[in-house]
């Protein structure tokens, strides 16, 4: 066993427990680790807790209330009186092992080591710099809900169970990186969710080795579902609590990071990433119609510059009628570069409102509207037709509910672009064929990408095509294999 593996008890000397978490939470080393030696009931006491952590009025009334003991009172068992009697707080425990002592301190809790006990008290009496739980800017709502998930876990959790009082949701804690100790839940609803697949998700998650996670959520991701090389998302992600309560009910399980504010939704498919909080917000009518608006907007966004351009390209394609949306004019530049700068400069203006103060994100789009859009044609780079056709497959990549899926499609878009320039029509439909194909060999663990497509589900592919009336649609999908007895 290496120096590194071996336990480090509390000891029955005092000194030596002090020191040693002196030494190795560098005390006088770093400004905000804090000792503090006191002297309470004839014993030799120290706590060793992380400014800013610690809620100071809780210590002050600990250490008032400890300071007003006498030695006969914590004999002739003082960790049971302490324990017991003495330290009137909820969460307190014990801990002997000095090295998940100093793991403790690091995430939050004070430690209390008295002289004459061999085990350190572990107080949690923590609190986090947070912000409140607002609206997420890319999960938002004409009507509902206005809270979301912040980058404290335990405030996370507390927003689910506040929409999911069920007896046999869990949430099972874990701590993820050898150095970040990243506190990790776990959660999924026992009497719903496959229990195989709950075991296969915490055994894929404690195998993850590595020094910390600092992506938070994504990180996770790449070592859950690998397939590093697919654009493709594999899990999906929500900010909202109401959303998360839903996946709950369908027998999902949920992954929740602390630190950041998105929670990990597993296993999904394919659809799961179109579907959208407003069209339930709105009547069974009205959100199917939303529903279908939408899948327009994807397809587009992946299909419709590829296809203009094959048409464009050869006018004869057209009938009189569609005569219109060929080009009048291409310009000095072929259409194919036109389309290849204008999809790379929506990116980086894209990446640019990204990184500037919010009150300048408007300016800077006005701006790069006129150049782009007004300057461009006139000096004649664009054509009118590629900025239109461009706009259309933009709106349609904006209007993807998965920000993960939208950039997934975008580098489809881009790829059916390259081949429907090289091989005109039959580029884009061997590209189209291989791009199903792709998805069809996709699986989230064990669940097929485009099921209900593809396996075909009659009653899954209705669900998903049309939003169907809540009382209808109070069922859960058979591909989560959930096993409620009263389903």
């Amino acid at each position: 066993m290496s120096e590194s593996e071996k336990k480090h008890s509390v000891s029955a000397n005092f000194e030596d427990n002090v020191n040693y978490l002196h030494r190795e939470l560098g005390v006088e080393k770093s400004f905000d680790v804090i000792q503090l030696d006191l002297v309470y009931a004839g014993r030799k006491m120290a706590m060793f807790f992380i400014d800013g952590f610690a809620k100071d009025d809780i210590l002050h009334y600990l250490m008032k209330l400890l300071s007003q003991l006498e030695p006969e009172q914590l004999d002739p068992d003082p960790l049971f009186k302490l324990m017991k009697t003495h330290i009137p707080y909820v969460e307190v425990d014990t801990e002997n092992d000095l090295d998940k002592v100093i793991d403790s301190v690091l995430s939050g809790p004070t430690a209390l080591v008295v002289e004459g006990i061999s085990e350190a008290i572990i107080i949690d009496a923590r609190t986090y710099p947070v912000r409140g739980p607002e609206e997420p800017d890319l999960e938002r709502v004409t009507r509902g809900a206005r809270d979301g998930f912040v980058e404290t876990i335990i405030f996370n959790t507390a927003l689910t169970r506040r929409r999911v009082r069920d007896r046999t949701l869990r949430m099972e804690y874990m701590q993820i990186g050898r150095r970040s100790k990243t506190d990790i839940c776990v959660s999924y609803i026992e009497d719903i969710a496959d229990p195989d697949m709950v075991n296969q998700i915490k055994r894929s998650l404690e195998k993850i080795d590595t020094d910390g996670l600092p992506m938070g959520e994504k990180t996770i991701e790449e070592y859950l579902v690998g397939q590093h090389w697919n654009p493709y998302p594999l899990v999906r992600y929500t900010e909202r609590p109401d959303t998360a309560a839903v996946h709950l009910y369908e027998g999902h399980i949920l992954v929740y990071t602390d630190g950041t504010p998105s929670v990990l939704i597993t296993p999904t498919t394919f659809w799961h990433h179109l579907q959208h909080v407003e069209e339930y917000r709105q009547k069974p009518l009205v959100g199917a119609y939303l529903r279908l608006v939408r899948f327009l907007a994807v397809f587009l966004s992946i299909f419709a510059l590829p296809i203009w351009y094959v048409l464009a390209s050869d006018p004869e394609l057209l009938p009189s009628q569609l005569e219109f949306i060929g080009v009048e004019e291409i310009g000095a530049i072929p259409l194919i570069i036109q389309l290849f700068i204008i999809e790379i400069g929506l990116d980086i203006l894209r990446m640019a409102t990204i990184h500037i103060p919010s009150s300048l994100g408007t300016a800077l789009g006005l701006v790069a509207a006129i150049l782009i859009g007004q300057v461009a044609v006139e000096v004649g780079v664009f054509t009118n037709e590629v900025i239109l056709y461009l706009s259309i497959a933009a709106l349609g990549s904006f209007a993807t509910p998965s920000y993960e899926l939208s950039l997934a499609n975008r580098l489809v878009r881009l790829v059916l672009l390259l081949l429907a320039a090289l091989f005109s029509w039959p580029g884009i439909m061997v590209g189209s064929v291989l791009w199903i194909v792709l998805l069809t060999r996709l699986t989230s663990f064990h669940i097929p990408y485009l099921w209900p497509f593809i396996p075909f589900s009659h009653r899954g592919f209705r669900d998903v095509l049309l939003r169907s009336p809540i009382p209808l649609k109070n069922r859960r999908p058979s591909i989560l294999r959930p096993k409620d007895p009263d389903r």
